[in-house]
C-alpha cells in the first residue's frame, strides 16, 4: 500500500512488520541489547520515529526484562509518543513501579499523558505500598471508586497489599472481606498474609490460613513462606513441622522460597540440626539466601564456628557473601570471643567482597570488642567509626560496660541513650545491672526512682511455649491460665529445690522501688518462668522446652534456668529480644555473656 506521495504506508512498512516479529520472537528471552537493536534498525530503515506500533512493542518488551531500563522506557513514551496511549502508559507507569523509583510512577500518572483504566491503579497501588504513602493510597483509592474501578478484584488485591504495608490492618481486612468468596484468589489471600507477616502480627497470619484450608484454597510457595515466617515468629516448632509435612505433600519443598523459609523456621525455633539437615537436603536449590540463613542461624543459637566453618565451605563454592551473610559472620566471631579473626573478616568484607560496611556491621565490631573485655576499644570505635552510631551501637557498649563494670564508660553509652533513645526501659536495667556490679547501691535506687518520675515503664514481659501443637502466652504475675493453681504450685517446688542447689535471687535486677521480699517475689513470677512450670507440668520428662520472650532475659532468670535445666534433666532453649540460650546440665550456650 502506497501514501499519497507514493511512500509506503507506515503500518505495512516491512522493516516495521519485521523489527515488531522480532520483538515478539525475543520475548522468550529478552535482552535491551536487542531491543535496542531493533529500534535503531527500524529507524535506519524509515519507520517514523513516533510510531505508536512500534513503540508500544518496544515498551512491552522492555516491561519483560528482569530489571527494565526505567529511563530508556520513559523517553520511548514521552519523546516517541507525542500522544501514549493507555497501555503504553500504563506499561511504563508498571516499569516504575516495580523500580527504586517508584514515586515516578505517580509522577506519571498526575501527568495524565492518557486515560486511565483497569490496568492503571494496581501499579500505582504497588508504588504507594512500596513508599508507604498512606497519604497517596487513599488519594488512588478514592480515584478508583470515582471511576468506578474500585471493585474489581484485582484493584481490591492492590489495596489490601498497600493498607497491610502500611500497617492499616482493619482497612486491608475490610477491603479483603468485600470480595465475595468466589472471586477471591491466591494474590487475595496472599496480600493478606503477606502484609500481617511483613508487619509481626503471626497470629493474623495463621488465623487467615487457617480461613484459607476452610475454603479449600490451594496455597502457593509465597502463602507458605508467609505462613512459616508466623511460625518462626512464635517458635511453633511444631506447627512448623506440620506445615513441612504439608509442603512436602503437595510438592513445593523443592520451592528455594519455600526451602529457605525452612531453614529459618528450624533456626528461629532452636532446632539447628533440623535447620541444617534441611539443608543439606535442598542440594542444587540451594542459594546464596541459604547459605546465609544457616550461617546466620547457627550464629545466633551460640554455634559460632561452626557458622564460620559453613563460611569457609561457601566461599570455597565460590559463592559471593550478601551483606547479611557478613553480619552473620561478625556477630559468630563476636559471640566466640574470635577478635582478630572479626577484623580479618570486616577487612575482607570491604576489599575482597565490595560490600560497604553498614551500622550492622560496625554494631558487630563495638560488640566483638565489648565481648572480649576492650571496652575502651570498644568505646574507641565507636567515635571513630565512618557512620553516626545509633542507640543500639551504645546499648551494645553499655552492655558491655555492665558485663566487664566500667562505670565511667557506661556512664556516658548511657549520657548517649537518653539523648537518642529516651525512656527505653532496657537501657535502665543495664545501668542498674552495672552500678550493682561494682556496689553503687545508692545509684540503684536514684535510677529508680529517675525511672519513676520520668515515667518509664518496663515493658511486660511475655513469653510464649508451644505444647502439643498449641501455643500459650505467659506475662509475668500471670493468673489468668486455667491452670494457674497448678503453675504456682510448681513455681513453688521449683523455688524450694533452687534453694537446696544454694541459689541466691539477684533482685538488683527489679527496677520497681519495693521491699526485698516483694522483689524476690516479682523474680520468681517473671513470664518465662511461669512458661517453664507450666512446660515442666504438661511435657514429658526429657523432653525439650522452648520458649519464646519479647524481652532480654534477666541475670537472675539466667541463672535460675541453668538451675532448673540441671534439676529436672531437661534441655531448656530460650529465644530472648537479641539471642538464643541453649541451657542444658546447668550451663548456657552463651557463656553468661548476652
Amino acid at each position: 500500500m502506497l501514501d499519497a506521495a507514493g511512500g509506503r504506508t507506515p503500518s505495512t512498512h516491512p522493516a516495521l512488520r519485521h523489527c515488531v516479529a522480532l520483538l515478539r520472537l525475543h520475548l522468550a528471552s529478552p535482552s535491551l541489547a536487542a531491543a535496542k537493536q531493533l529500534h535503531a534498525r527500524a529507524l535506519r530503515a524509515g519507520v517514523p520515529p513516533s510510531h505508536p506500533l512500534l513503540a508500544k512493542h518496544l515498551l512491552f518488551h522492555l516491561a519483560a526484562l528482569r530489571a527494565p531500563p526505567l529511563r530508556y522506557a520513559v523517553a520511548v513514551l514521552t519523546r516517541v509518543l507525542p500522544d501514549p496511549d493507555p497501555f503504553s502508559l500504563n506499561t511504563v507507569i508498571r516499569i516504575a513501579a516495580s523500580s527504586p523509583r517508584p514515586r515516578l510512577a505517580l509522577a506519571l500518572h498526575a501527568r495524565r499523558l492518557a486515560p486511565p483504566d483497569t490496568h492503571t491503579y494496581p501499579p500505582l497501588l504497588q508504588a504507594c505500598a512500596r513508599l508507604l504513602s498512606l497519604r497517596d493510597g487513599e488519594r488512588i483509592h478514592a480515584e478508583t471508586a470515582k471511576n468506578g474501578l474500585a471493585t474489581l478484584v484485582f484493584v481490591k488485591n492492590s489495596l489490601v497489599h498497600l493498607y497491610g504495608a502500611c500497617g492499616l490492618f482493619e482497612s486491608a481486612h475490610r477491603v479483603f472481606d468485600e470480595i465475595p468468596l468466589r472471586e477471591r484468589n491466591l494474590v487475595s489471600w496472599n496480600s493478606m498474609l503477606n502484609g500481617f507477616a511483613a508487619n509481626g502480627r503471626p497470629n493474623e497470619v495463621l488465623t487467615v490460613f487457617r480461613e484459607m484450608m476452610d475454603v479449600d484454597f490451594a496455597p502457593d510457595g509465597f502463602t507458605m513462606v508467609s505462613v512459616l515466617t508466623a511460625c518462626a515468629e512464635i517458635g511453633a516448632l511444631a506447627l512448623g513441622r506440620r506445615v513441612h509435612a504439608y509442603l512436602a505433600k503437595i510438592g513445593l519443598v523443592g520451592n528455594s522460597h519455600v526451602g529457605n523459609a525452612l531453614i529459618d523456621l528450624y533456626a528461629k525455633c532452636g532446632s539447628v540440626d533440623d535447620a541444617r539437615r534441611f539443608f543439606e537436603e535442598m542440594g542444587t536449590e540451594q542459594t546464596v539466601v541459604s547459605w546465609t540463613s544457616l550461617i546466620v542461624g547457627l550464629a545466633v543459637n551460640g554455634f559460632g564456628k561452626q557458622a564460620l566453618e559453613l563460611f569457609g565451605v561457601m566461599e570455597r563454592k565460590k559463592l559471593v557473601p550478601t551483606e547479611i551473610t557478613m553480619v552473620g559472620v561478625l556477630y559468630a566471631c563476636s559471640h566466640c570471643g574470635l577478635v582478630d579473626d572479626g577484623f580479618m573478616y570486616f577487612d575482607r568484607m570491604k576489599e575482597e567482597y565490595g560490600i560497604t560496611p553498614r551500622i550492622e556491621h560496625l554494631g558487630c565490631m563495638v560488640d566483638l570488642l565489648g565481648r572480649a573485655g576492650k571496652v575502651e576499644e570498644a568505646y574507641d570505635y565507636i567515635v571513630n567509626m565512618p557512620l553516626e552510631p545509633n542507640a543500639v551501637v551504645w546499648r551494645t557498649l553499655l552492655g558491655a560496660c555492665a558485663m566487664h563494670k566500667k562505670l565511667e564508660l557506661g556512664e556516658a553509652a548511657w549520657a548517649r541513650l537518653v539523648e537518642l533513645d529516651p525512656g527505653h526501659s532496657g537501657d535502665y536495667v543495664l545501668l542498674s545491672n552495672l552500678y550493682a556490679a561494682v556496689g553503687r547501691w545508692a545509684d540503684v535506687h536514684v535510677l529508680r526512682k529517675t525511672m519513676a518520675k520520668d515515667g518509664v515503664r518496663k515493658n511486660p514481659g511475655r513469653s510464649l511455649v508451644e505444647l502439643r501443637n498449641s501455643v500459650y502466652e505467659f506475662v509475668m504475675g500471670d493468673r489468668s491460665h486455667p491452670e494457674s493453681e497448678q503453675i504456682y504450685k510448681m513455681l513453688a517446688e521449683i523455688a524450694e529445690r533452687l534453694r537446696h542447689e544454694g541459689y541466691i535471687p539477684r533482685t538488683s535486677n527489679v527496677l520497681a522501688d519495693i521491699e526485698e521480699e516483694e522483689k524476690e517475689t516479682a523474680l520468681n513470677y517473671h513470664s518465662e518462668r511461669l512458661a517453664i512450670a507450666f512446660a515442666l507440668l504438661k511435657s514429658l520428662p526429657g523432653t525439650p522446652i522452648r520458649i519464646v520472650k519479647n524481652l532480654r532475659v534477666c541475670g537472675d532468670c539466667h541463672t535460675v534456668t541453668k538451675l532448673i535445666s540441671k534439676i529436672y534433666d531437661r534441655e531448656i532453649i530460650v529465644r530472648d529480644r537479641s539471642r538464643f540460650h541453649h541451657f542444658k546440665s546447668g550451663s548456657c550456650s552463651c557463656k553468661d555473656y548476652w
